[in-house]
């Protein structure tokens, strides 16, 4: 029986959402979330209540502190804020030992921003954090040709993190990565190799298993394998060069299947041409199996 990866992929991602609270214990504390400009931060300073203050950062990343002034808080974390609080309330001469508390009461954005290869492109309202998988079933889950590996650009500071996607529950489990309002994620395409010609399903296959690594066999397995009509002992490797061009290379996929030739291990746009037997492969060279790439990429496969 056929199985649907992508119903497979959107049931695992559900699962692992409605383990939130398991996830969410072993989480990094949000105080180690960089401060950004429009946040709302909660001021307490122990025994001063006339202190206390709910400040918003300003577009320039500073906040109007008492008594410390201006202070610069954009990319710092909330108890790092707090330092530099304590440390301008103590060289200014106004406190002998300050003890100041930084707490983000809320984000500038109510949203998380799903973008890429999701079934549902989307800002998702949310004043809370959220895990990846969370965040991932709330758009629909992966595509097909999703890549493994997933980026979230934090909205303070901009720093990037990889969350690296897998059908192991164990270890997206283990993946200590919160997503927060402001945040972006961003899914890739993943890497594409396209295998055409005389073959039961020509067109573009998403390397989405075994780590984002494919060999030509595991690649023409994908296809339906060669039809009896086909020469695959004359199969061409197109590979892009690195100044954009394109190589091509004579190999002999019957060999690798007799174990004669060692399996190749294929790149991001690679084409496998597995020529016809007969008069029909006149017509076509380069140009042409290129052609008939650009077209397979719109029908992508997994």
């Amino acid at each position: 029986m056929k199985v649907n990866k992508s119903l497979v992929a959107l049931f695992l991602v559900t699962l692992l959402a409605s383990a939130s609270p398991l996830l969410s214990a072993q989480q990094p504390d949000p105080a180690s979330l960089l401060i950004g400009p429009g946040d709302e931060l909660h001021i307490l300073v122990f025994q001063k209540p006339e202190l206390e203050q709910h400040v918003r950062v300003t577009n320039a990343g500073t906040i109007p502190a008492l008594l410390a002034g201006t202070v610069s808080v954009q990319g710092l974390t909330p108890g790092e804020a707090a330092s530099l609080i304590e440390t301008r309330l103590l060289t200014g001469g106004f406190l002998l030992h300050p003890h100041v508390t930084v707490a983000v009461d809320q984000f500038a954005t109510q949203s998380i921003f799903v973008l890429g290869q999701v079934h549902t492109p989307m800002a998702l309202a949310s004043p809370v954090p959220r895990t990846v998988p969370e965040v991932l079933a709330q758009a629909g889950g992966l595509t097909e040709v999703a890549s493994s590996r997933i980026t979230i650009q934090r909205h303070a500071g901009g720093a990037l993190l990889t969350y690296q996607n897998t059908n192991d529950a164990e270890k997206a489990l283990n993946q200590n990565i919160l997503v927060y309002p402001g945040d972006t994620v961003f899914v890739a395409r993943a890497a594409l190799v396209y295998v055409l010609g005389d073959v039961d399903k020509p067109g573009a296959y998403a390397m989405t298993d075994n780590h984002g690594t494919l060999t030509a066999l595991e690649a023409l397995t994908f296809a339906g394998g060669a039809h009896p009509t086909a020469s695959p002992a004359h199969t061409t490797l197109v590979r892009k060069t690195a100044d954009g061009q394109h190589s091509t290379t004579l190999i002999s996929l019957d060999a690798m299947r007799k174990g004669k030739e060692p399996d190749i291990p294929l790149e991001s746009d690679d084409i496998l041409y597995v020529p016809f037997s007969n008069w029909r492969n006149v017509a076509v060279g380069l140009p042409g199996i290129l052609a008939q790439a650009g077209s397979a990429a719109i029908y992508a496969v997994h």
